[in-house]
């Protein structure tokens, strides 16, 4: 019963977020901080996922095949590959190395 109880306070939760941004006043929306803040989010956002998603195994901090292709992902980027191989050197690193090692 937990689980459900669990699961309706989340969809609650999630409705109020979602009705508390329809409520803020457009004027505030216009704000120049709050513009640049709206602008920055979702890249600070998107690069803690990639860190917690990389980095952490459970409980601790792990440096495995994950953090070598984030680095090759980070070189083809450097080298202003497209997209789709960025995304392929990552996936072939990882893979590789998850191969090699077990």
């Amino acid at each position: 019963m937990n689980f459900w109880i669990a699961i309706g306070l989340t969809a609650l939760g999630c409705y109020a977020v979602k009705l508390a941004g329809l409520l803020v006043p457009a004027g505030v929306l216009e704000r120049p901080v709050v513009r640049r803040l709206a602008a920055l989010l979702p890249v600070a956002l998107l690069a803690a996922l990639t860190a917690q998603q990389t980095f952490a195994d459970g409980h601790a901090l792990v440096l495995d095949a994950r953090a070598a292709g984030l680095g090759a992902a980070a070189v083809a980027l450097l080298l202003r590959a497209p997209f789709l191989l960025v995304v392929g050197v990552a996936v072939a690193v990882t893979a590789g190395l998850r191969a090699i090692t077990g």
